[in-house]
């Protein structure tokens, strides 16, 4: 069983979408950042960085006592490692979706983040910040649309963590003043991702853990 600590924030849902697409029974346990309940002692055990998402298996493969993992990347690599799903086995395969799992963590995460606070919840709104943030989100939109022109998915034929890590970001994209049309084979990819059973499972948590975002 995975114990998932989860709000339904881009790198919450990208936990969600894996835990759906395997299979793995899993609890959740909302923490609402909007009232703090990232800094609760409890969670602080269990994330140090006090964000969201965390995991606690407590059917570790060494078998021994549960364990504890934060950071959305790191909880990817983790689930695909326990599972031997959604990562490539062989070498080249591997280190593909491992350079866009990680593409995102560094570029289009904190990039897009930082569009989203600029844009929509910075008490001043600053245009040197804004431009700076879109522009910057239109540029990797257009490193991710090039990628996608000759393959199915991130990493190559094969769903993977990688798509996994960058379509939750992609999913605000009128929040970061982008438009898909612009980018046509990112959207062909974003559309076939929104279609998997899997997918909308995943985003059906977000009615029943935080049912006034899913109103937006």
């Amino acid at each position: 069983m995975i114990d998932l600590y989860y709000w339904t924030t881009p790198n919450g849902h990208k936990i969600s979408l894996f835990l759906e697409e395997s299979g793995l029974p899993y609890r959740v346990h909302p923490i609402n950042i909007t009232r703090d309940e990232q800094f609760q002692p409890d969670f602080l055990k269990i994330s140090p960085n006090n964000k969201i998402p965390a995991i606690v298996d407590h059917e570790p493969r060494d078998s021994g006592e549960p364990l504890s993992v934060f950071e959305s990347g790191a909880i990817l690599l983790y689930l695909a490692e326990k599972t031997g799903q959604f990562l490539p086995h062989d070498l080249r395969g591997r280190q593909e979706a491992l350079q866009w799992l990680f593409w995102q963590m560094g570029g289009l995460g904190p990039m897009a983040g930082q569009n989203h606070h600029f844009s929509k919840f910075a008490k001043e709104k600053i245009p040197y910040a804004i431009t700076r943030y879109v522009d910057e989100t239109a540029r990797l939109y257009g490193v991710l649309d090039k990628r996608l022109a000759d393959r199915a998915f991130v990493a190559g034929d094969q769903y993977s963590i990688a798509d996994m890590a960058i379509y939750p970001w992609i999913v605000p994209h009128a929040w970061q003043s982008q438009n898909l049309d612009d980018f046509p084979a990112l959207r062909r990819w974003f559309e076939a991702v929104k279609a998997r059973p899997a997918t909308q499972r995943a985003y059906a948590l977000v009615e029943r853990i935080n049912p006034d975002a899913a109103k937006k």
